[in-house]
């Protein structure tokens, strides 16, 4: 192939919800000049350079248990006010190219295969796409729903570690952008570190942890102690369904629980609620309420409101990541890269500081700009 016909695939696992679908419409509509790659950091200028695959070379297609197409998912979106107005009728023809690369994901109820058939047939999946768009490689990317954490007795797989050995049998790179296990099953321990592959993170940090990786790192270097720091997120859609479980919802918070442990050298008081709010539909709000010390032991507090739309919010990430992973795996760059976890709540390594995380990001762009 010549290097202007050199295509990438992007695989999302959970490939017709709210950010899979954000994603695939809005790289359509930004490599047709229709809208800003707003919130797309590899679209700034220290990445001019980098190699990264351009938007238009970009191929969709993923995993999924669900059967709505993704034209009439994003104009549900629309409706919303998720996507623009008239956007899902402009990229119709993207978004019904994307869909026909959805495969059925699984296990589903009664699904009688075992984890091996699983993981082969998902696999199997990824080989046979890359193959009939000769394509020069492929990112699989986790945007499904969270699921509970595995409980110790189980004897099979969660449904993200096997998607995620699935990658990594495909020779895929591969990023969770949920709380899901994903690649951190010590069961794939072996087959992580034998693979060869780059990898990135789990959970991706889009809003209230985003603030919280900030401000955190803010009263450290000003010496002034947290005595507690509560949060509470009202949130609607897939998300508010799945974060219904308690089980799923632990998992979620654990992260946002990380980013102030790691910054402030241990946990503080207080903890994260996340309430169901099926009419608020895929937007969200995130309230946080900090009380800290100032001079002389007087007692004060910082309150923040985070009012977005998750998918909006996430959509330019994964875009992001799978371009970033797309271009270390073509330099030959393999295993963690704690370089991405700008992106992460548990990243792979690294500060925990949004502002070091940044950093070392743009040492990795230009660590891509030198390796051409």
């Amino acid at each position: 192939m010549t290097a202007h016909a050199v295509r990438t695939g992007v695989w999302f696992i959970g490939a017709r919800g709210s950010v899979a679908t954000t994603a695939t419409a809005g790289c359509a509509a930004i490599a047709a000049g229709l809208h800003p790659a707003t919130g797309m950091v590899t679209e700034t200028p220290p990445f001019a350079d980098s190699g990264l695959p351009p938007l238009t070379s970009l191929v969709f297609g993923g995993h999924d248990t669900l059967d709505c197409p993704l034209p009439k998912r994003a104009e549900a979106l629309a409706a919303g006010g998720v996507l623009p107005h008239g956007l899902p009728s402009a990229v119709r023809a993207e978004l019904t190219a994307a869909d026909t690369e959805i495969r059925p994901g699984g296990p589903h109820p009664g699904d009688t295969r075992t984890d091996e058939e699983l993981v082969a047939a998902f696999a199997a999946d990824l080989t046979d796409f890359a193959r009939r768009h000769d394509l020069a490689r492929t990112v699989v990317i986790n945007v499904a729903s969270t699921e509970p954490a595995p409980a110790e007795d189980d004897t099979r797989l969660p449904a993200s570690s096997l998607y995620a050995a699935a990658a990594l049998r495909a020779g895929c790179p591969y990023a969770n952008f949920t709380p899901s296990t994903g690649l951190r099953s010590p069961r794939l321990q072996d087959a992580v570190d034998t693979c060869g592959l780059p990898h990135a993170g789990r959970d991706g940090k889009t809003g209230q942890t985003l603030l919280r990786s900030v401000l955190a790192p803010m009263f450290v270097q000003r010496a002034l102690p947290v005595r507690a720091w509560s949060g509470t997120n009202l949130l609607g859609g897939g998300d508010g369904a799945a974060l219904a479980d308690p089980a799923a919802a632990a998992a979620k918070n654990a992260g946002k629980e990380r980013v102030l442990a790691d910054t402030l050298g241990a946990a503080p008081e207080g903890e994260v609620h996340i309430d169901d709010v099926p009419a608020m539909g895929d937007w969200k709000t995130a309230w946080d309420h900090i009380a800290f010390d100032g001079f002389l032991g007087s007692r004060m507090i910082l309150q923040t409101i985070w009012q977005g739309c998750d998918s909006a919010l996430a959509a330019p990430l994964v875009l992001d990541l799978a371009r970033l992973l797309a271009r270390a795996h073509e330099a030959g760059l393999t295993g963690p890269r704690p370089e991405l976890g700008f992106y992460f709540k548990d990243p792979d390594g690294g500060p925990a500081a949004l502002s070091e995380q940044y950093a070392e990001l743009l040492a990795f762009a230009g660590q891509l700009r030198a390796a051409r």
